[in-house]
């Protein structure tokens, strides 16, 4: 086979390449500012603050949840970076503390359990203060964990539109060194004799 037809297969295959990943590196680029637009938007519109550095509510935190949170403290919660520490280091702080530690399915079961008795022993009234206090912990874990989920969606979400800058990058990167490498490929095409075999 003559090296010249080869050179102009592998160049082509080059090119088609370069094309290739600069169109993957455009639909990484797209995937990242629909990501990254879309869970700024949906953030914002909930306008969820961080509390402020000097408000109670930051000073009675945990120590690692204070040091989390405290680069955003006073900032409204826009970014996927800020929904998990917001998710993990304010409200799952809170969510820790209304049961113990306890999550809503642990409380949930035995909240609904010592309901029923107390609606069976209408009379009981320390049944009944029991009953009342388990599902108003019941509740405020169901409020929190999913408070806490959705938050943590958003910064997956936020996330993958990360990966898919960073792929992007890649991919246009790729995509530059393939055209270079082409170009390279159809100049040395040029220089080839044609009688040169391989």
């Amino acid at each position: 086979m003559k090296r010249k037809t080869i050179d102009r297969i592998v160049s082509f295959i080059g090119l088609g390449l370069s094309v290739f990943l600069f169109v993957l590196a455009g639909l990484l680029y797209w995937g990242y500012n629909f990501a990254n637009d879309e869970v700024t938007y949906q953030l914002a519109a909930q306008k969820i603050s961080f509390p402020a550095a000097d408000s109670d509510s930051f000073k009675n935190l945990a120590d690692e949840d204070r040091v989390a949170i405290e680069p955003f403290a006073g900032l409204v919660l826009t970014t996927g970076e800020q929904a998990k520490a917001y998710a993990d280091h304010y409200i799952g702080a809170h969510v820790k503390g209304i049961a113990g530690g306890k999550t809503y399915s642990e409380v949930s079961g035995e909240a609904l359990a010592v309901s029923a008795q107390s609606r069976a022993n209408p009379g009981d009234t320390e049944l009944a203060a029991k009953a009342a206090t388990l599902m108003g912990q019941r509740q405020s874990l169901f409020m929190g964990e999913t408070l806490k989920g959705l938050l943590g969606y958003a910064y997956a979400f936020w996330q993958i539109g990360q990966i898919a800058m960073y792929a992007m990058w890649a991919a246009l990167a790729g995509g530059v060194i393939m055209l270079i490498l082409s170009i390279l490929g159809f100049m040395h095409l040029r220089r080839t004799p044609d009688s040169v075999t391989v």
